[in-house]
Parts: structure tokens; C-alpha cells; sequence
């Protein structure tokens, strides 16, 4: 049977949400059914040019001054003049998509504050696996090559297929963002392409399956495109979401806890994404370099970890990754100190194989001495913390905040807190395992993670994050009802969010005694208007409203 053609859906309101609805029951969105990002058939789009023996150029993407930024790198602006877009094809003779499979090495950033991106993607070539979710086997400059390559990224509960020509901006004939160490090898750039084109797009209408009038193609929206710019500063956990669904804890290494090490060794073993960096205190400290070779502000991936014998004793190291492909760690453990000569010289050889530029090795203490912050995406947000492996029964729902009508601020604002949007968790089921301390009565386990919507789209307005976070009450009471003030004077929240923070998402872990509570996602200011996606992550069997 022909799949129905995309046709566009403008409506809005209640209209709309039933048709996203139905849509997504129907299987829209999942992995192997990824929403057409603007209605950009790859399949098509590439049979097409090759029927006319063209290159594909993307109008919703053009290679042009307005899709490299619009301040730093705005049209007319100093660091894009002499800027030229060439495909791959006029760079080196012989391009190739992946040589080898994809690795760590393949990613090094260019002159695009994405380090939070590049570290992403590169803890990605860690799981063969995730990396081919994102980036689609059977894509190549030789055969069939047509000028355009397809990602698929997560976005907000649901998988797009995002469509790219392979047009690349270039400065004196050398690639101008993220390239390969080896020099001929595309793939991570055009995937830095296709987020800049999605990740970073203003907002432009949903084209959905079905509709009245099945002959009419889609038509493109006139500024639909995104730009490079916008990705410049961000969080490692956006892209460990965006390539895998996945939701990331946050570590504070200035109070961590006793069994870090542990964490992020079945972290790595079961192919979650790991970040680190250093915080700044200062916008002079943004990039800077310490005595040690490790640079502040910067986002570096965790690549491995390994206990070792070294002098009658067991020694915790980890393995990291400078995007930048080069600035290294000059401390213990670096490559080349005196440390590693005490190493029996067959683990030694082991370990140092495959050292590349921008990747070194540091004892585990001087890691929590160095690094304040770590980043876990967890694919099963359980897996870090118990014995055995259990997916999470999960549940996401579509919110938003309006001036005058739901956006009514943090718990500091009693007059207008009633008014946020509500949503209500009846956990039912106790978790199958105590705590190993023993000490605490049974409870429910489960995960909320509060992202922000579509909020970095929007820099081009001069809107950045808004700050966030959510509070947890107890209530037994009739369905479907709205709390209002008085409920809210009168009850303390049973559990919050560790902090508003002005990033896309916060997310916390808790466990509960079983019962219904409701939980109340707000901005921190009342009127701050928004769109976010609440999921609730359960371990065992809970009810949602």
C-alpha cells in the first residue's frame, strides 16, 4: 500500500494537538518512523537528483551568509569574510563519509564555541550502535552520491529525519567548524550541519501525514533555516538527548559521591554518554588555560576508565577528550609523564595504543581535583544505580507557560503559583530492591526531567533559557481537579527540583512512599513565557495525568 503523501498542518489549538496525537499513536516519531523535518524526503529528494543529474541544494539550508550566523558571524561580520561554501567534492580528490568507522578522532572543532556539541558527538562514536540511530548507514561520495546526506535527531519526544546538502563554509580552501583529524572524512561535519539546520532553526510549521488535500506538495517556508551561530554555548547533556532520546544526571565533583567511580564505569560499560568540564567564575576565565593544559568553561568527553596495578596498589584512571584535538593535560598520567614507566609494559602498550591528539589519561583524584562538573546521559536512567538491568516505564507530556494564564513563577510567588500547568503521578508499585544502606522504609523510584522547548532557536530574538524547575506535592484527592492557592498556603512540596538553573532541562531522582502527587513545572519568574516537555521516568508500574 502507498504511504500517504506529508502535506502541511497549520492549524493550532486543540486541533492541533489532537492531530499530533493521533499522529504519534500511529507510530510518528518513533526511530523507524522519524517525522520528515519540513517535509524533506531523503529518499525522494535524492532519487530526484539523480533523475536529473543534479546536486541537491537545500533551499531550507542555503549555502549563504544568513545561515552562518547573525552576530559574530552575521552577514558582513570580520570572522565571516573570505568565507566560500564548497561541497566536499571541491576540497580533496577523494572524499569519503566514514573512513574506517567513525571514532573520537573525527571530531575537531573549528572556530564555533560547540565544544558541548563536538563532545557529544564524539562520546557517540563510543556505541556503534547510537552513532548509526544518528548518522544512517549506506550514505557515501561514490556511490550514489547525489550532494545530500540525511541525520536522524531526537527533539522534544520524538525523532526527526533531517535532510542536508553537503555544501560546507570553507576559509582559504580549509574547512571553517568542526573537521577530521585525517582530513578527508565529511561525517561530522555534515551532522554539525544538519543540528545547526534543526537544532538551532527558528520556529517553522509541522508537516505531518494525512490531510484534506493529498495532491498539494509542501512548500517551503521563506526562513526556515537556523544558522551556525546559534549553537555557540550550550550544555554536553543537549546533545547526548538529541542523539538518543536518552535523559542526563548532573554530578557536582566538588561534592561527589562515594562511589563515582563505579557509576561511571557502568556508565561506560553500557554505552551511556559521559561530559565534564571545568566551571568558570568569570567571563575572563571563559577558555582559559590552566598551569595543567586543561581549559575552563570547555566541554571535554569521558572516552574510558580502568583500574590499574601501579606500585602494590589499585589505581583508578579516566581517559578524556579535548574536542579541540589538541591541548592536552600535563599532569600525572599525561602522555609521556614519568607515571606510566612503573606500568608493566604490556598494559602500558595496551593503554597507549590508541592515543590520538586531544585524548590523555589522569588519575581519578585528579580528576575530582580539576573537573567540577559530569554529565550522564543514561539510555535506561535505572542502569547506573542497580544491580540489575530494568527498563523504566516512561511518560512525556507537552506543556506551556502564558503570561496571564499559566506562567505563575516558583513557589517564592504564593499569589500566582496555583496557576502553572499541573500534572498528577500516582506511583503504585514499590521498587523491588531496598536501599543498601537498609535503613529507609520501602518507596517508589522514579525521574523527572523538565525540558524547555525550541529556547535556543530563539537567539536570534534575543531570547535565551529561561530558568527553571519544579516542585512535588502530596495529594489524594479528586481526579482532574486544578489545586488552587489555598491548597498550595496550606502543604509543603514533599520534593523539588535541586535548583531553577537557566538550562534546557532539569531533571531529579527521587523515591516516594506509593500514593498521588502532583507536580507543578515553573519558570522561576512569574509571566515568563515558554513551551516545555515534562517526562516521567517510573521503575516499576505508575499512573499519570
Amino acid at each position: 500500500m502507498a504511504e500517504p503523501p506529508v502535506v502541511p498542518v497549520f492549524c493550532t489549538g486543540v486541533s492541533a494537538q489532537v492531530r499530533r496525537q493521533r499522529a504519534k499513536e500511529l507510530g510518528l516519531g518513533r526511530h523507524d518512523n522519524a517525522v520528515r523535518y519540513l517535509g524533506q524526503d531523503f529518499g525522494q529528494l535524492a532519487e530526484e537528483c539523480r533523475r536529473s543529474g543534479t546536486l541537491f541544494r537545500d533551499p531550507a539550508f542555503p549555502p549563504a551568509a544568513a545561515s552562518l550566523g547573525f552576530r559574530e558571524l552575521g552577514p558582513g561580520s570580520a570572522k565571516t569574510r573570505g568565507v566560500q561554501w564548497k561541497r566536499p567534492t571541491e576540497l580533496c580528490p577523494r572524499p569519503q563519509f566514514i573512513v574506517d568507522g567513525a571514532t573520537r578522532t573525527d571530531i575537531c572543532q573549528g572556530a564555533l564555541g560547540d565544544c558541548w556539541l563536538l563532545a557529544a558527538i564524539a562520546s557517540l562514536t563510543l556505541n556503534e550502535t547510537l552513532l548509526h540511530r544518528v548518522v544512517p548507514h549506506g550514505q557515501s561520495f561514490q556511490q550514489g552520491y547525489a550532494g545530500i546526506f540525511h541525520f536522524q535527531i531526537w527533539q522534544f519526544g520524538e525523532w526527526l529525519d533531517v535532510v542536508v546538502d553537503d555544501f560546507l563554509p570553507t576559509k582559504d580552501g580549509k574547512l571553517l567548524f568542526v573537521h577530521s583529524a585525517e582530513g578527508s572524512e565529511f561525517w561530522s561535519a555534515l551532522l554539525e550541519k544538519a543540528y545547526a539546520k534543526y537544532g538551532a532553526a527558528p520556529p517553522a510549521p509541522r508537516f505531518l501525514r494525512g490531510g484534506q488535500n493529498p495532491q498539494k506538495r509542501p512548500r517551503l517556508p521563506r526562513r526556515v533555516n537556523g544558522c551556525y551561530e546559534a549553537l555557540s554555548g550550550g550544555s554536553t547533556s543537549e546533545g547526548f538527548e538529541d542523539f538518543t532520546g536518552g535523559v542526563t544526571e548532573w554530578f557536582d565533583l566538588r561534592r561527589p559521591p562515594a562511589d563515582l567511580y563505579q557509576i561511571i564505569l557502568k556508565a561506560l560499560e553500557r554505552g551511556s554518554l559521559l561530559g565534564c568540564s571545568i566551571d568558570i567564575t568569570s567571563a575572563f576565565d571563559m577558555e582559559a588555560v590552566t598551569f595543567k593544559k586543561l581549559v575552563k568553561g570547555h566541554a571535554y568527553s569521558v572516552t574510558g576508565a580502568r583500574q590499574i596495578p601501579y606500585r602494590g596498589q589499585a589505581l583508578e584512571l579516566i581517559r578524556m577528550r579535548n574536542p579541540w584535538g589538541e591541548v592536552e593535560w600535563t599532569g600525572a598520567w599525561s602522555d609521556g609523564s614519568a607515571e606510566w614507566h612503573a606500568v608493566e609494559p604490556a598494559l602500558r602498550q595496551q593503554l597507549m595504543v590508541k592515543m590520538e591528539d586531544g585524548e590523555f589519561w589522569m588519575s581519578f583524584r585528579d580528576f575530582l581535583r580539576e573537573f567540577t562538573r559530569l554529565e550522564i546521559c543514561n539510555l535506561t536512567p535505572d542502569a547506573l544505580q542497580s544491580r540489575k538491568f530494568r527498563k523504566w516505564n516512561t511518560r512525556l507530556y507537552d506543556g506551556t507557560w502564558r503570561r496571564g494564564s499559566t506562567a505563575g513563577g516558583c513557589r517564592n510567588y504564593p499569589a500566582t503559583f496555583w496557576i502553572n500547568p499541573q500534572f498528577k503521578i500516582q506511583l503504585e508499585e514499590v521498587d523491588d530492591e531496598r536501599d543498601e544502606d537498609g535503613g529507609r522504609e520501602p518507596g517508589c523510584s522514579f525521574l523527572l526531567a523538565l525540558m524547555q522547548k525550541n529556547r535556543r532557536r530563539e537567539r536570534r530574538l534575543g531570547k535565551d533559557m529561561e530558568t527553571i524547575g519544579f516542585a512535588v506535592y502530596e495529594y489524594a484527592g479528586r481526579s482532574g481537579v486544578h489545586l488552587k492557592r489555598e491548597f498550595f498556603l496550606a502543604n509543603a512540596s514533599r520534593a523539588r527540583s535541586e535548583q531553577f538553573i537557566n538550562l534546557r532541562e532539569v531533571s531529579t531522582r527521587f523515591r516516594l512512599p506509593p500514593g498521588e502527587y502532583i507536580v507543578v513545572p515553573s519558570t522561576f519568574e512569574p509571566n515568563r513565557e515558554a513551551d516545555f516537555v515534562l517526562r516521567v521516568f517510573s521503575e516499576k508500574r505508575a499512573g499519570t495525568e
